[in-house]
């Protein structure tokens, strides 16, 4: 009896275009490179001024935080469609233009793999810089090594093409202020404050149990999903997305036992202290960073709960933080549609819930005493 062929939920159109770009990165890179040099005079007009990083661990809240300051007039972010011809945004931006008899085609709005409400076409803003970072630095995904880049790392050829890229989105979205989605970039910050010093970075933060809840639920999805579809495994590794999945990788903080002892615990299936004491390794990094003086300030650490509770008090700090003109409009919008999730409940035994409270209690107090001050 043959099997039924699933359909899968990558497009063959994304599958052929990104497998040409990810056989050859080094050639598309060179292409990249062209391409900054065809656009010199224009690249070297546009001002790079205080880019907005919306950062911190997966299932905390990004994802909306980068849809509301994608909103702003002055923002400009990667989309869904600029995947996968990264490496040369400018030239895939215009053939989509001339394809389309002028401008991209709109597309139609679907909830996203993550199965969590949240609605994405090909023009939806979303983190898409990760293939560049793998492409100039090793080893960024192998939880042996340490996946924080400080004021000491030192890599000109990325931070050449990765200036010229920001240029270039920029110059395609016509705005004046640089806005990127980038879990990873929570361990990077020293060194992205290096490179653009005048950079902003907004972090949410969420009740441990509820995020660990989600991190659980998006684990067990995708690991499913990937087993049903393997393109989309493919994809995760192209677009650089470990965070689920069955190529997990937990990031390293400069913590290699915690992420050893990250995998030995789910191997014997103690999920719930495994996510806990990942949750707390993310977290006390963001802490050591927020009260440091040369990265604190630079950092706002958004109460997810009081965000769905008080949106309209925190979508005006977080616009204050970012030196982004008030926009009343915007922030009535977004303030109708923030609310706590409800589509799932998170299901802990007693046991569990004191496995998170004592492995995630300390910093999580810590982190929202450093909000209330």
């Amino acid at each position: 009896m043959s099997k039924k062929r699933v359909k899968s939920a990558v497009s063959g159109e994304v599958q052929l275009l990104s497998s040409l770009v990810f056989r050859a990165p080094s050639v598309w890179k060179k292409l990249g490179q062209l391409e900054s040099a065809y656009l010199r005079e224009r690249l070297d007009a546009v001002e790079v001024k205080a880019p907005i990083y919306v950062t911190g661990l997966a299932r905390s809240g990004t994802t909306i935080l980068l849809e509301y300051l994608a909103r702003h007039a002055e923002t400009a972010s990667h989309v869904y469609r600029d995947f996968p011809m990264l490496f040369t945004p400018y030239g895939w931006h215009r053939f989509q233009q001339l394809a389309a008899g002028g401008k991209p085609p709109a597309g139609a709005l679907a909830e996203r793999t993550h199965r969590d409400g949240i609605k994405v076409g090909p023009d939806s803003p979303e983190a898409m810089e990760e293939p560049l970072w793998m492409h100039f630095f090793e080893g960024l995904h192998d939880s042996e090594q340490s996946s924080v880049l400080g004021t000491d790392t030192q890599n000109s050829a990325f931070e050449t093409f990765y200036d010229d890229h920001v240029r270039k989105l920029l110059l395609i979205r016509r705005g004046s202020r640089y806005l990127a989605k980038g879990n990873y970039n929570l361990s990077r910050m020293p060194y992205l404050l290096k490179l653009y010093p005048d950079a902003r970075f907004v972090v949410p933060v969420r009740d441990p149990v509820w995020h660990i809840a989600s991190l659980r639920k998006q684990q067990r999805l995708f690991d499913e999903l990937e087993e049903k579809d393997p393109a989309v495994l493919q994809h995760m590794c192209r677009v650089g997305h470990y965070e689920f999945g069955q190529n997990l990788a937990p990031v390293n903080y400069s913590n290699t036992p915690d992420c050893r002892e990250f995998f030995f615990l789910r191997e014997q299936g103690e999920e719930v202290r495994a996510w806990a004491l990942y949750w707390n390794a993310a977290h006390e990094f963001l802490l050591e960073q927020l009260l440091d003086p040369a990265t604190g300030p630079s950092i706002l650490v958004v109460d997810y709960e009081g965000l769905c509770g008080n949106s309209p008090e925190w979508l005006a700090r977080i616009l204050d933080h970012s030196a982004l003109p008030q926009d009343e409009a915007l922030i009535q919008d977004f303030s109708e549609r923030l609310q706590p999730p409800s589509y799932y409940d998170p299901g802990f035994s007693a046991e569990e819930l004191g496995i998170i409270r004592e492995l995630t209690g300390s910093t999580y107090e810590q982190l929202r005493s450093a909000v209330r001050r």
